[in-house]
């Protein structure tokens, strides 16, 4: 009798066990989310691009600030199917029709400064 019980405890030991293993084996999909901008994108930006310049080297922003349309924001959110979370931010301000200013988490070109020729 004792024996039994100790087969059942066992069994119920490597069953729960299994659920861990079994999460592990279960495919999670990724979700990415925003503007993906990548470096090089960023690096070909320059002060006094036109709008329309800035839209296509990046792309249309993720969010334009509705009382200030000289405000755009790319926003990149990726979640992995483990859970890692990759957030970036890029913030463009407009002078008018003109780029003034970039910040956020992607390194400027040390000519971001020097216009183009137009």
């Amino acid at each position: 009798m004792r024996l039994k019980h100790l087969l059942i405890a066992g069994l119920a030991i490597i069953s729960l066990s299994g659920c861990s293993i079994l999460e592990k084996m279960v495919y999670k999909i990724d979700i990415p989310q925003g503007n993906y901008v990548e470096d090089r994108q960023v690096d070909k930006l320059r002060v006094d691009m036109t709008k329309e310049q800035v839209t296509y080297v990046l792309g249309s922003p993720m969010l334009v600030d509705s009382f200030d349309h000289d405000v755009w924001n790319y926003l990149y959110h990726f979640k992995t199917g483990r859970g890692k979370i990759t957030t970036k931010q890029l913030v463009l301000t407009f002078a008018g029709e003109n780029l003034k200013t970039v910040v956020g988490d992607y390194p400027l070109n040390p000519n971001f400064a020097t216009p183009l020729d137009r």
